[in-house]
């Protein structure tokens, strides 16, 4: 039994320190997707119009782009243990600001804190899975991250959605802001309990400039087509809620549902996925992402009913075919040495550039609710043909064993 154990932890990428950050992973992810995905319904109940709402999404993705460089630096310098709890009582922070607040602008500053966690922790987390694996097991580290990333999705929007009907909107965001709370305290004390920093801090005094002047072009190039990818993401992301509950005609149960459906799509690929990629070729899977990022909006502009609206969701789940071996490829393509501030460089420029996609959304909702999702589909389709032109430039061989040649 203990043999078969070794063998499943084994196959699986899970070292102790990675079952940590996985820890986290999952717990704090579980309290937010209480709350999360109702956030727009909730501003506008505080009295938010659709362009707040709009730069509310703007504003999530500035912060998700600036807190990531520095949760990379933070990482190379603090270690990986100290720079988690780090982010943690940020995130933990927003949280509080978030149960006391009593209009939208508590909501805005909260996420500042808040953001902490999901966008700081980013690089800590790529850079404990390239430290701890191979890169010919990083994509199946990657599965089981997004897995228990993703688990909490499809648990958590039914539980949010369930208890707005039951108590009302304010006091069931309220009740969800409460588990956060409890459970980001829980993180903290396994972090401090169980996790062992095994990388010496890194000291060297790269500028920010010169990473990407070093930057690998592949990394580059993939860039360009993720970007596009999460342009047609981001513009309608913060109406997906409003227009499946003012436009369609559901309710906050049925969205939480429709949700949980994406994400048991998503789970349900991950691990063979992850696997094969590290076999063969990551390169067909990471197109296969990115043609699903410009048919989810479109899917959605085709749904009405429950038979047409639910293969929307299931196309929403089947981004995340190759989010493993894109993440994977990201870490391979970064020099170990400066690993953590090259992922967070990476995310930088790619948030910097997407972020406005919510504000453009706002302004076509304004116009036209479907708008929003038309330009999605097109951005989408830009970012399939810049990866599709990109492809022979990132040959597997060259990718897996990147590490040995620096």
């Amino acid at each position: 039994m203990h043999n078969t154990l070794k063998r499943v932890l084994a196959f699986l990428g899970l070292r102790p320190n990675i079952l940590v950050m996985l820890a986290g992973v999952f717990a704090l992810g579980l309290g937010e997707e209480l709350w999360s995905r109702f956030i727009p319904k909730y501003l506008e109940f505080l009295g938010a119009g659709i362009w707040v709402i709009g730069i509310f999404g703007a504003v999530k993705d500035l912060l998700d782009a600036l807190y990531q460089y520095p949760g990379g630096w933070l990482a190379d310098r603090l270690g990986h243990g100290r720079s988690l709890i780090l982010f943690t009582l940020l995130a933990l922070g927003g949280y509080l600001l978030l149960m006391i607040s009593q209009g939208w602008e508590f909501i805005l500053l909260g996420m500042i804190f808040i953001t902490a966690w999901g966008s700081s922790a980013t690089p800590v987390i790529f850079t404990i899975i390239g430290d701890n694996l191979p890169a010919t097991s990083r994509s199946i580290g990657f599965g089981v991250q997004s897995i228990l990333k993703r688990v909490p999705i499809l648990i958590a929007p039914v539980l949010g959605g369930w208890a707005i009907l039951q108590f009302g909107l304010a006091a069931g965001m309220r009740a969800s802001f409460a588990a956060s709370i409890i459970l980001a305290i829980l993180v903290v004390w396994i972090i401090r309990r169980y996790y062992i920093d095994l990388a010496p801090a890194r000291i060297d005094q790269f500028s920010s400039l010169e990473i990407w002047r070093s930057m690998d072009q592949r990394l580059k190039r993939l860039l360009i087509s993720d970007c596009f990818a999460r342009w047609a993401e981001g513009i309608p992301e913060v109406f997906i809620i409003l227009y499946i509950v003012d436009k369609l005609g559901y309710n906050s149960l049925h969205f939480g549902t429709f949700t949980s459906v994406q994400m048991l799509t998503s789970i349900a690929l991950y691990i063979p996925i992850a696997k094969l990629s590290d076999r063969v070729d990551r390169k067909p899977f990471i197109l296969l992402t990115f043609i699903f990022f410009a048919l989810f909006p479109l899917s959605i502009l085709a749904g009405g009913g429950y038979a047409s609206i639910l293969p929307a969701f299931i196309i929403g789940g089947l981004r995340e075919i190759g989010e493993p071996a894109r993440k994977a490829l990201i870490v391979d393509l970064a020099p170990e040495s400066i690993r953590g501030r090259t992922v967070g460089l990476y995310y930088l420029v790619r948030g910097l550039i997407v972020f406005p996609a919510s504000l453009v959304g706002a302004w076509l909702w304004t116009i036209d609710p479907r708008l929003p999702f038309l330009l999605a589909f097109i951005a989408g389709a830009c970012g399939v043909i810049a990866f599709t032109a990109s492809m022979s430039s990132l040959s597997p061989s060259q990718i897996h064993h990147q590490e040995d040649v620096q």
